[in-house]
């Protein structure tokens, strides 16, 4: 008797089993899902998505399915359905049908890490709320009166850089930075404080792009402490303002404070803090990044670096006081520089993958989109089709020539 009892029980448990990964597998859809493999149950591909990638190319990843299913394709990454688009028409619908039909999403484990109340991930009115004041710091006019503290923040450090045999570009190019950011953001300076704020994003940035793995030793636990440590530091730092409250706003800490004790704020501690949090590190590790870039394309590239010259000589020949510093139509007129600064965005794709979630069911071409459902459109693919530009891999600043788009961001 009980033998029988234990052969029913154990065969519904293998045909609940069956059913539940053949469901993983093929997922309900009111008409045609994009192809592609979901993996196994609950890890999906979370572990191919997060191996190490030390190539300029598209993320093997990417370019495997790519490949196979084509630009459009669905997956399941640290247990969440995914459609991944490498399809530029896609990449534009997807962005504007922002807050209508996609509204930003990061999966759990960057939540996490980011706080639940970084900007990426909230919505509605309270995105474009925060969005403003963001705007309000590095719109175009606060860029054009940042001119001179950009200037001079560059030339000390080139300067210092001179003096010693060599250097870690990528590191100092970071330090000069966040420094700049840090002083701008919250009046921090690194010379005069006894905390490292910037050893704690290091820590935070080296476990990042990791496998969500949050035991003792893990990178991405290592992450985890970095972002305690410099949200403590943040918090402490806010507390100290607030107790000596200044008459003038010189700074965001201010501006968030203000904003703060408004009666008819909606901005929080914690909300604040994330933003914050996240300001500081989007300021400088992809600046940093793209500047390292930036160098290592002028080394291998003389007839660059030549024509950027003579560029930047003209404009100083130019001027009536040729110590004199950079004005803003100086800046809109340099034609070549910004070519250049095109070209290295587009090879160094700073940022590889950028997620939203489906607000409801969306018929995109023969193919449909579940409601609830995540994407992560994919520059890289965009940047480095051929189909777009030609020899994709290779530095060619002068393909932006008949581009005139690049060469009006403020106006």
């Amino acid at each position: 008797m009980f033998v029988t009892v234990f052969f029913y029980v154990g065969s519904v448990v293998v045909v609940m089993l069956t059913h539940w990964i053949y469901r993983w597998r093929n997922p309900k859809c009111n008409g045609a899902l994009p192809p592609g493999s979901m993996g196994w149950p609950l890890l999906g591909e979370t572990l191919q998505f997060f191996a190490p990638n030390t190539t300029s190319a598209i993320p093997p990843f990417v370019n495997e399915r790519m490949q196979r299913y084509g630009p459009i394709f669905k997956t399941s990454l640290v247990g969440r359905a995914v459609i991944v688009s490498t399809d530029a028409d896609l990449n534009y619908f997807i962005f504007q049908k922002e807050g209508e039909l996609f509204q930003s999403w990061y999966p759990e484990t960057f939540t996490r890490i980011f706080g639940r109340q970084n900007v990426g991930s909230l919505h509605g009115f309270m995105y474009k709320y925060l969005k403003n004041m963001v705007l309000n710091l590095f719109g175009p006019e606060s860029l054009r009166k940042m001119l001179p503290e950009v200037e001079q923040a560059s030339c000390s450090a080139l300067e210092m850089w001179s003096s010693r045999p060599t250097i870690d570009l990528k590191d100092a190019a970071a330090q000069m930075i966040f420094d700049l950011a840090a002083k701008k953001l919250i009046s921090y300076e690194s010379k005069d404080s006894s905390e490292n704020l910037r050893g704690n994003f290091e820590a935070f940035i080296r476990g990042l792009i990791s496998f969500p793995l949050n035991i003792p030793g893990t990178a991405y636990n290592k992450c985890v402490q970095g972002r305690k440590k410099a949200m403590k530091m943040l918090k402490d730092m806010l507390q100290e303002r607030r107790e000596k409250a200044r008459k003038k706003q010189t700074d965001f800490f201010d501006y968030v404070l203000t904003e703060m004790e408004r009666k008819d704020t909606m901005l929080t501690e914690d909300i604040a803090l994330d933003l914050m949090f996240v300001l500081l590190f989007a300021s400088f590790e992809t600046t940093s990044l793209a500047l390292t870039l930036a160098i290592n394309f002028l080394l291998h590239h003389p007839a660059a670096l030549n024509q950027l010259t003579a560029e930047h000589e003209a404009i100083i020949r130019r001027r009536e006081n040729p110590e004199s510093g950079l004005t803003w139509q100086e800046y809109k007129s340099m034609k070549f520089t910004f070519q250049f600064i095109s070209e290295t965005v587009r090879l160094g794709n700073i940022v590889p993958g950028i997620f939203r979630k489906a607000m409801r069911e969306i018929k995109y071409k023969e193919y449909t989109i579940p409601g609830g459902w995540a994407v992560m459109v994919c520059p890289p693919a965009v940047h480095l089709d051929p189909a777009r530009y030609s020899n994709p891999l290779d530095f060619n600043p002068w393909r932006w020539e008949a581009s005139k788009s690049i060469y009006n961001y403020f106006d």
